[in-house]
C-alpha cells in the first residue's frame, strides 16, 4: 500500500484588503499617483492606465474610464474649462482637476501611512513634563495649598479626610482636609515646517521632494484633527523663501533654484513672532548646503561650490537669534556628506537645537516623534 506524505505549510501572497470595491482599490493608487505628479490629473492616469496593462488592476466589467466617471460623481475631480483653447467661441477644452475633497483624502492617507491610524481625540493636548496647574488629572494627590483654585480640590477625597479626622457623628471639614489632585498643563505648540525645493531635490536619480510633501501633509493633518489649538505654518524656499498653504502641498514642485537657508529661516521667525504660543518651534527637511543670499540691492549671491563662509555664517547668526527668541530648529538632513553634516553640527549647536541625519526612509516617523516630545516641554533660553 502506497503511504501518502501530506506536507503542511503556509501560502504566502499579495494582501488583498477585504471587501474593498474596485473603485476603493483604484482610489487608493491614484491618491499615490496624484502626490508624484504633483496633482496633474492626466499625468496620474496615464500612469494607472500603465499600471492597469502591466497589472490587470480593472475588468471588462470596471475599466479606467468607469473609475473616471466615479470620481466625477463622487465629488473628487472637476472639469475646468480653458478660455484659451478652441476657437474662442466659449467651446474651450475642458480639463479635468481635482477638488478639495482629493487634497482632504491624499491628507489622511499621508497620515495614516507614516504616522498609523492616529484616533481624533480633544484639543490641544500636549502635556508637559512637569506637574503643576493644568487641566489633565494624573491620578496623585496632595494637600490643598494657598492659591490652589477650588475646582481642583478633589471633594471625595477630602471628604474622606474629614471622616476619618473628625469623625461621621461630629463631622467637619478643615482646610487640613482638603485634598488637591495633581494636573499637567496641555501646552499648545506653534510650529513653522520649511521645505527645500532647490533643484537638488530631485537630482542624482531620487526623488525627495515627493516624501518631504508627503511628511507636511501627513503633520498638517495630524495638528487639524488631534491638536487643533496647535499651529503649522508650512513655507518653501530656494532662492527665496514664500508661505504656502495646506491645500498646496499636493501640487508643490521643485524650481530651478538655489538653497537660501537665510530666508527661510528670517521667513520661519516672522511668522512665529505673530503666534502668542509660548512653545513655538522650526522643523527644515533641506537636502544640500546652502549656497544663496539675496544681498539689500535685490541681487542674489550664489555660490555652490563647497561651504561658503559668508553664507554658511549668515546661517549660524541666524540660528543664534532664533535661540534669543527661544525658538529651537529641528534640521532633517536629507544627505550623508561629511561636510554638509559638518555645517548642520556647527548650525545646531548655535541654535542650541536639534539634527537628524536621515535618508528618506523613516523620515515621517522622526518628525512625528520629535513634535511629539517638543511639545511636552516648556522652551527656556
Amino acid at each position: 500500500m502506497k503511504r501518502e506524505n501530506k506536507k503542511a505549510g503556509f501560502v504566502f501572497k499579495t494582501y488583498e484588503a477585504p471587501n474593498q470595491s474596485p473603485f476603493e482599490k483604484l482610489f487608493e493608487i491614484f491618491k499615490e499617483l496624484i502626490t508624484y505628479t504633483s496633482g496633474d490629473f492626466d499625468e496620474a492616469i496615464d500612469w494607472l492606465r500603465q499600471l492597469d496593462k502591466e497589472y490587470d488592476l480593472t475588468t471588462p466589467e470596471y475599466t479606467i474610464d468607469d473609475f473616471i466617471e466615479d470620481l466625477k460623481n463622487k465629488g473628487y475631480i472637476r472639469e475646468e474649462i480653458d478660455p484659451t483653447v478652441g476657437d474662442g467661441d466659449g467651446d474651450g477644452k475642458g480639463k479635468l482637476r481635482i477638488t478639495e475633497k482629493t487634497e482632504r483624502a491624499i491628507r489622511k492617507q499621508a497620515l495614516e501611512h507614516i504616522f498609523g491610524k492616529i484616533k481624533r481625540s480633544g484639543s490641544g493636548n500636549h502635556r508637559s513634563k512637569g506637574l503643576g496647574i493644568g487641566d489633565e488629572h494624573t491620578g496623585e494627590f496632595r494637600g490643598y495649598r494657598f492659591g490652589d483654585a477650588i475646582e481642583k480640590v478633589s471633594m471625595t477625597e477630602s471628604l474622606r479626610n474629614a471622616q476619618i479626622n473628625h469623625g461621621v457623628g461630629d463631622f467637619n471639614l478643615t482646610e487640613d482636609d482638603l485634598v488637591v489632585e495633581e494636573t499637567l498643563h496641555k501646552s499648545q505648540m506653534s510650529t513653522v515646517l520649511m521645505i527645500d525645493i532647490s533643484h537638488s531635490m530631485i537630482l542624482y536619480g531620487e526623488d525627495r521632494i515627493t516624501p518631504a510633501k508627503k511628511v507636511a501633509m501627513a503633520l498638517s493633518e495630524l495638528i487639524m484633527t488631534r491638536y487643533p489649538k496647535d499651529t503649522l505654518d508650512i513655507l518653501v524656499f530656494g532662492n527665496d523663501a514664500w508661505p504656502i498653504k495646506i491645500k498646496d502641498l499636493p501640487y508643490l514642485k521643485v524650481g530651478p533654484y538655489h538653497t537660501n537657508t537665510v530666508a527661510g529661516l528670517q521667513l520661519a521667525m516672522d511668522m512665529l513672532r505673530r503666534k502668542r504660543n509660548t512653545n513655538k518651534q522650526i522643523f527644515m527637511i533641506t537636502d544640500g548646503k546652502p549656497s544663496c543670499l539675496r544681498m539689500p540691492d535685490g541681487q542674489y549671491y550664489k555660490n555652490s561650490n563647497g561651504l561658503d563662509p559668508y553664507i554658511t555664517n549668515k546661517c549660524y547668526a541666524m540660528a543664534q537669534q532664533a535661540r534669543r527668541l527661544h525658538i529651537p530648529i529641528t534640521t532633517f538632513m536629507i544627505a550623508e556628506d561629511p561636510y554638509l553634516m559638518s555645517f548642520v553640527r556647527e548650525f545646531t549647536q548655535a541654535n542650541r537645537g536639534k539634527a537628524f541625519y536621515t535618508g528618506l526612509k523613516g523620515l515621517g516617523e522622526m518628525i512625528f516623534e520629535d513634535y511629539e516630545n517638543n511639545r511636552k516641554r516648556r522652551i527656556k533660553g
